[in-house]
C-alpha cells in the first residue's frame, strides 16, 4: 500500500470540510533501510582516524559509540525477533521510565563493551548484520502485532508496519547524527524520500504528545516543516481527544513553522527548546503552538 494515510470520515464544521486520517494506515518504510545502510557505510569508510572520535548531538556519545549502538540494534532485533532470544530479564517495570532506565544502561553497557572494537571491525558487523537485518524486516508480515510497541506515540500494542518505521527512525536520526557530526552542513538525508518517512512516522505522536492541552473542540493547530520540500501536518481537538487531519480549509488556532534541520533535533532532544524556538515562526496561540516543542519520538 503506497498511501501514508487515507480519509475515514468526511466532518461538516461551519460549511467547511475537515477529513479526519486513518492513523492506522501504514508509512512505508522498508524499501529505504537499504539505502540508508549503505549512506551509512559510505560514510564510515570515508572517516579519518580522528574522526571517529568526534562529538555528536547524542549526549557524550561520539560517532564510534552511535556506530557500535546502531549495531547493537541490529543484534538485538536479530536475536529477539527472529530467534527469540532476549537475553537480560529486566524485571518488573511499572512505568515507561523504568522501561527507559533498563534500556538506557543497556545501551551504556554495550558502547564500554565495543571500546576495545576497531572502527574497521565495527564496519564490517554493521554490513553483515544489516543483510540479516533487513531479511528480517521483510519477512514480518505489516499488519501483524509486533513484538514491541510504539511508545512514544502512546501505543501499548502497534502492527508490525509500525514497529518497522519506528525502526526506520531509529537508524535515520542516528546515522544523521553522524553525517552532522561529520558536517552540519551536510543535507544528504534531509531529502524528501529519505526524510519524509522520518517525519510522517515521528509525527504519529503529535496526538498522544497534545493529549494534556485542553483546547475547545474543533481547535486547530498547523505544524509546517520546511527545507529541500515543504509539508503540513495538522491536529483537531474532538470531543475528548486530538486527532490527525490531513488539512483543513479553517483557520488554525496556532501555527508552527520549523526548518528541516532543527526538526529532527526536537523529536531526538538534540537542540534545548530556548534555542530552538529562536529558529521557529509561530503565528496565532503561541502557548499552544510551543507545546511541540516538548514532543519526543525517542525513548527517553
Amino acid at each position: 500500500m503506497d498511501k501514508d494515510f487515507d480519509f475515514v470520515g468526511v466532518w461538516h464544521y461551519f460549511g467547511e470540510i475537515t477529513l479526519f486520517m486513518n492513523t492506522s494506515i501504514p508509512i512505508r518504510t522498508r524499501h529505504l533501510f537499504q539505502e540508508l545502510d549503505e549512506l551509512l557505510i559510505t560514510k564510515l569508510k570515508s572517516l579519518s582516524p580522528k574522526q571517529w572520535s568526534l562529538p555528536t548531538l547524542a549526549g557524550q556519545w561520539t560517532i564510534k559509540h552511535i556506530t557500535a549502538h546502531l549495531l547493537d540494534g541490529n543484534l538485538r532485533a536479530i536475536s529477539m525477533i527472529r530467534d527469540g532470544f532476549f537475553g537480560e530479564n529486566p524485571g518488573p517495570l511499572s512505568s515507561y521510565q523504568d522501561l527507559v532506565r533498563f534500556l538506557n544502561r543497556l545501551n551504556a553497557e554495550w558502547v564500554t563493551a565495543t571500546n576495545r572494537l576497531s572502527p574497521q571491525v565495527l564496519i564490517a558487523l554493521l554490513e553483515t548484520s544489516g543483510k540479516e537485518y533487513r531479511t528480517l524486516i521483510n519477512s514480518l508480515k505489516p499488519f501483524e502485532k509486533a513484538l514491541f510497541s510504539v511508545a512514544w506515540a502512546g501505543e501499548e500494542e502497534s502492527q508490525n508496519w509500525f514497529h518497522i518505521a519506528r525502526e526506520y527512525t531509529e537508524k535515520w536520526h542516528h546515522t544523521q547524527q553522524i553525517f552532522h557530526a561529520v558536517d552540519p552542513e551536510d543535507r544528504s538525508l534531509l531529502s524528501k524520500r529519505l526524510y519524509l518517512p522520518y517525519l510522517e512516522t515521528s509525527l504519529r505522536a503529535l496526538p498522544y504528545h497534545y493529549r494534556s492541552i485542553e483546547s475547545p473542540k474543533g481547535t486547530l493547530v498547523k505544524i509546517t516543516i520546511t527545507g529541500q520540500f515543504a509539508h503540513s501536518w495538522w491536529i483537531k481537538r474532538t470531543e475528548s481527544a486530538w486527532q490527525l487531519v490531513p488539512f483543513s480549509k479553517l483557520e488554525p488556532k496556532a501555527q508552527l513553522t520549523i526548518p528541516d534541520q532543527i526538526a529532527w533535533r526536537i523529536f531526538t532532544k538534540g537542540i534545548p527548546s530556548a534555542r530552538a524556538e529562536q529558529s521557529l515562526e509561530v503565528n496565532g496561540n503561541r502557548e499552544l503552538a510551543l507545546h511541540f516543542l516538548k514532543i519526543l519520538a525517542v525513548m527517553a
